[in-house]
């Protein structure tokens, strides 16, 4: 018998997964080119991601995946496929073969945000994680509706073993968000071995979940086309008391199964929020629901934006701190001297018995990746299927584009560790950037926005003539058409790494000391915006007074 050892690891990191991931999903008829997207930030402190290609293979038919025992169970087994598709995702510490696949060779990608959900459902006893349980989908689907089937029928035998979930699910011609809870501390699946709802995104329209449960209301009978549950969505909430099927009220998973706390509407809905009101802003989204107005109703499902969203307006709408907003986090008192929308962790905090919460924005410092996929019909797979990858906080990160059918990585996205600066390491390299700008951030920034903007536009304007080159490859060379588009992803990733490290030098040279260099190599008095300086003699009137000199006659 064949063995292949997976090590299955907990969320993304063994720290806070709540509150960390956001979740942008654009269809087919929503987007400029007919691309279908989804978008996914990693968000978790300390997390260090390195890509990966994780080979197509053929496996004999008594292949398994052992999962090692816990504390809960005894080990396990899974059984393996005939043949795994090729996959693009990311590794991480924390064990042999800790990953979690993001787009596969058919053009298939997922992304997830944790919402949690009711803790007494977390089952220890199950099998598969939800890192492990994205990845086998990738690995055995060819569309996003395979790939749910998959996830199903994973949990149904194996039992899920994980809080609660919302999965984006992408493919060439559709988007869905599959969310699921486990059915509490359990090795009988018989009934199922989780509770789950899958929803397809109208065509036209984007949706967004931000570690919050986002399905309401179902259908009273399975809808394949565009809304599939578990057989026990209904029956298992009425055993547990929390739901009455004589109250006249209709079944709404989130309310169920993710009760909305003030505290998760606050920091999760403010995302969605933010979104809606970019893309659509001609439908005047209210502040209210994730102020906790009372009688405010929560956002959409799903919208139509005001036009159709571009590459560049997605990479946009994932770059946001509530900019314009009354809850802009670049201005106030909070913002520091120099309009820094960071917050430190806690997010929530007391003072006086009274609790508060910073703003919780798309754009957070804590980011270890995100990507922006694109699944295209009209395109052969290797070139249809592209992978925006980009490193630290979503701001001042950069995208560039790996193709699906690629065979080889960036080496300097692939090695390093969060043990360890490293100026091999594209990672680190950016995260050195970023944390230099929080020093003077509105004073910095803008140079690292020039430099983000200079390389995204360039990687957007080459994408149409690159892939009109590789499509026609493909047709008669397919194998040269792989090379091609290798060698064009690894090279532009390795321009970004070396355009970083210039701009590193170029930042730490101009802004040295905390002045802003001239171009004729002076360094002038800069100061504190006045604004500031008023906080500052608020709090302190007369620490900082000179006397009046009186005038001599």
């Amino acid at each position: 018998m064949q063995r292949i050892i997976l090590l299955v690891a907990v969320a993304l990191s063994a720290a806070p997964a709540l509150w960390a991931c956001t979740n942008l999903l654009v269809t087919k008829g929503a987007s400029a080119d007919g691309s279908v997207t989804i978008t996914y930030t990693a968000d978790s402190a300390g997390f260090y991601s390195r890509l990966e290609i994780f080979p197509a293979a053929d496996h004999p038919e008594d292949a398994v995946i052992e999962i090692p025992a816990t504390k809960d169970r005894p080990p396990g087994k899974i059984k393996q496929a005939a043949h795994t598709h090729r996959i693009l995702g990311v590794v991480w510490d924390g064990g042999e073969l800790a990953r979690q696949g993001c787009i596969n060779e058919f053009q298939v990608a997922v992304a997830e945000t944790t919402f949690g959900g009711r803790e007494e459902l977390h089952n220890p006893k199950g099998l598969v994680n939800y890192p492990l349980m994205m990845t086998l989908a990738l690995q055995r689907s060819q569309t996003a509706r395979e790939a749910i089937d998959i996830m199903v029928e994973l949990v149904d035998e194996y039992g899920y073993n994980d809080e609660g979930e919302s999965i984006s699910v992408a493919d060439k011609d559709e988007a869905w968000v599959f969310e699921i809870v486990g059915i509490g501390p359990s090795d009988d699946f018989s009934k199922g071995g989780a509770v789950w709802v899958a929803k397809k995104v109208p065509d036209g329209e984007i949706s967004v979940h931000a570690n919050q449960a986002r399905i309401g209301e179902i259908p009273e009978k399975a809808d394949p086309e565009n809304c599939r549950f578990s057989n026990n969505i209904i029956n298992f909430a009425v055993e547990k008391g929390w739901f009455d099927l004589n109250d006249g009220k209709p079944f709404h998973f989130a309310e169920v199964y993710d009760h909305p706390a003030p505290k998760t509407v606050r920091v999760c809905a403010s995302r969605v929020w933010s979104i809606y009101r970019r893309a659509a802003p001609s439908q005047n989204f209210s502040p209210d629901y994730h102020r906790n107005a009372e009688g405010a109703k929560d956002y959409p499902w799903s919208i139509k934006p005001d036009k159709k969203l571009s590459t560049a307006d997605v990479f946009a709408l994932m770059r946001d701190h509530f900019d314009g907003t009354e809850f802009d986090m670049t201005k106030g008192i909070d913002a520091g001297n120099y309009g820094l929308p960071r917050r430190w962790r806690p997010l929530f905090w007391k003072v006086d018995d009274e609790e508060y919460a910073w703003e919780r924005p798309i754009s957070t410092q804590q980011t270890g990746f995100s990507i922006v996929t694109q699944s295209r019909a009209h395109l052969p797979n290797p070139v249809g299927g592209v992978l925006w990858y980009g490193v630290d906080d979503t701001y001042l990160s950069c995208y560039f584009p790996l193709y699906c059918g690629i065979t080889e990585l960036p080496p300097s996205y692939t090695v390093g560790s969060i043990k360890q600066f490293s100026w091999d390491s594209g990672w680190w390299i950016f995260n050195l950037v970023s944390n230099y700008a929080n020093l003077k951030y509105d004073t910095i920034t803008p140079d690292i926005i020039a430099v983000q903007k200079e390389l995204e536009t360039k990687f957007l304007a080459l994408q149409s003539p690159v892939e009109k080159t590789a499509a026609e490859l493909a047709r008669t060379d397919p194998i040269l058409a792989q090379r091609y588009l290798t060698d064009y992803s690894v090279s532009q990733a390795e321009s970004v790494t070396t355009r970083w490290k210039k701009l590193a030098t170029d930042v730490f040279t101009k802004y040295n000391d905390g002045y802003v260099r001239d171009a004729d190599g002076t360094y002038p008095d800069v100061g504190y915006p006045e604004g500031w300086l008023r906080h500052v003699l608020k709090e302190k009137p007369n620490q900082f007074k000179l006397p009046k000199v009186k005038e001599t006659k």
